[in-house]
């Protein structure tokens, strides 16, 4: 879903960049520009969050489903793909984490105001752009690996015995 969500936003934010920028990529009003950047980061960081929790579980998938595979059924650049996607997971996880603990370091002061708390979540949006940004454009590589992970005969399961056949149970009663 994530990659979806994530096509239609950036093909928003591309329309809205074309129009509003000059034939050199200046935008012809900064600060409507730079407020615009902002929802499309904070936009992609929440379509994110549906694949965040399984995220993981995902690369961890991916790698195992790489050992078992075909070597000549494997796109080089699989491997690579699944590294990148997990350094960038890393990073996401240390800016929600760090944003997490300055929020909770803040409960004994004063309240923030609105403005600086949407400046507090812009920012980490911001900073999280280039790792989202990863997982919009290699995260297609998980898809690829499974579905030549589901075409492929499973090494692992022809390797393990068929179960026995189970003896034939007589009914209890009499025997005669």
């Amino acid at each position: 879903m994530f990659l979806v969500e994530n096509e239609a936003i950036l093909a928003a934010w591309d329309a809205y960049s074309d129009k509003h920028t000059d034939a050199d990529g200046w935008p012809y009003d900064e600060v409507s520009y730079g407020w615009r950047m902002v929802q499309r980061d904070s936009e992609t960081w929440r379509a994110f969050q549906e694949v965040r929790p399984s995220a993981r579980e995902l690369l961890a998938t991916a790698a195992v489903q790489l050992q078992h595979i075909n070597a000549d059924d494997i796109e080089p650049r699989w491997a690579w793909q699944v590294a990148e996607l997990a350094r960038a997971l890393e990073k996401l996880k240390t800016l929600q984490r760090g944003h997490a603990e300055v929020r909770e370091a803040r409960r004994d002061l004063p309240p923030v105001s609105q403005e600086e708390f949407v400046d507090s979540l812009a920012e980490r949006n911001e900073e999280a752009w280039d790792s989202l940004d990863t997982w919009a454009t290699q995260g297609r590589a998980l898809l690829g690996i499974h579905a030549v992970a589901l075409k492929a005969p499973t090494r692992i399961l022809g390797a393990v015995p068929a179960p026995a056949a189970s003896p034939v149970r007589r009914p209890a009663g009499r025997r005669g």
